[in-house]
């Protein structure tokens, strides 16, 4: 997914002593350090060190005065629960601490992020890397849940009702914030909504598996490796092709994914869902820089290629 750091009005900073506070409330002793993390786009975060040493990492939840998108409310709670259920699996995710009143609390990864580390990565290990994450997107996979959709949602019985009704919120946020789209999209939608009916388990789908969500560790003569996942708060149950949207957003799915993966290609209505998935998240990327307060040339020429992109997927 192509971002960059921007800041947003969604992000509530806390002061030093209020970080304090929660330090000493959780882990019983003094704060000795704290740094901002700038890279994220919705929610403020913060690099904590104990005073004993420890490191944790403290996500703050927006202020409950700012405007979101439908989905984005209560996402915490989502992002709390998928942790919870990806642990439970064997995946690897930071340990959740602490969960209260829009913060989360939970230990730090000590790697960098895939991002990060892309520059510098031989193409050999960025494909070994890749055959790793399918592996681990896999074994995400063999989770379910009890609704298709979001868990705050919207959601449905079916995931034709839930992907319809994600796609409707959208739209009326678009209307609610001004947001003018290309027309004939939801009817794009709806002709090619049938194949969503083959979607018969509600499999848990992270929805925003890029490579800032991803960290590595390893190197200096170790083989790196995928250290964590964040950043689950936008997960979905439902379509497995739907993680694929976020692991190749405006490209192939790659073959060494693909290899790790288990898959040997995609049926003619997978690749209809697919570029239905990835117009969703162009038309999410396209509305929710409203509310947030984007701005600026750079914004400006964003906009313009979500734009084409989702003109593109859905035959606009």
């Amino acid at each position: 997914m192509i971002r960059v750091v921007v800041d947003s009005l969604t992000k509530r900073r806390l002061s030093a002593p209020e970080l304090d506070a929660l330090v000493r409330r959780v882990l019983g002793v003094p704060l000795a350090e704290h740094v901002e993390l700038t890279d994220g786009m919705f929610n403020a975060a913060y690099r904590l060190t104990a005073a004993d040493g420890r490191e944790v990492v403290l996500k703050v939840a927006p202020p409950p005065d700012v405007p979101l998108l439908t989905h984005e409310r209560d996402l915490m709670r989502t992002e709390a629960l998928v942790f919870g259920l990806m642990a439970a699996h064997g995946l690897p995710v930071p340990e959740v601490l602490f969960h209260e009143d829009g913060l989360l609390l939970m230990t730090a990864l000590k790697g960098e992020s895939w991002m990060s580390a892309r520059p510098r990565l031989s193409d050999a290990e960025h494909g070994a890397l890749r055959c790793e994450l399918g592996a681990v997107v896999r074994r995400l996979h063999e989770i379910t849940g009890d609704v298709f959709g979001y868990v705050q949602g919207p959601n449905g019985p079916t995931w034709r009702e839930a992907f319809t009704a994600m796609v409707d919120a959208v739209l009326a946020d678009a209307d609610r914030f001004g947001v003018e789209l290309p027309a004939g999209l939801r009817q794009a939608v709806e002709d090619r909504a049938h194949t969503l009916d083959e979607v018969s388990e509600r499999v848990l789908v992270h929805f925003d598996l890029w490579e800032a969500n991803i960290f590595l560790a390893g190197g200096q003569g170790e083989a790196l490796r995928i250290e964590g996942i964040i950043d689950p708060e936008r997960a979905v149950f439902g379509d497995p092709v739907a993680e694929f949207a976020t692991v190749a957003l405006f490209t192939e799915v790659d073959p060494d994914f693909m290899a790790g993966y288990g898959l040997t290609g995609f049926t003619a209505a997978e690749r209809t869902r697919l570029d239905l998935y990835r117009g969703y998240l162009c038309l999410v990327m396209v509305v929710e820089a409203v509310p947030r307060g984007y701005a600026g040339e750079e914004h400006e020429a964003r906009m313009r290629f979500y734009r084409e992109q989702l003109v593109g997927y859905l035959g606009l």
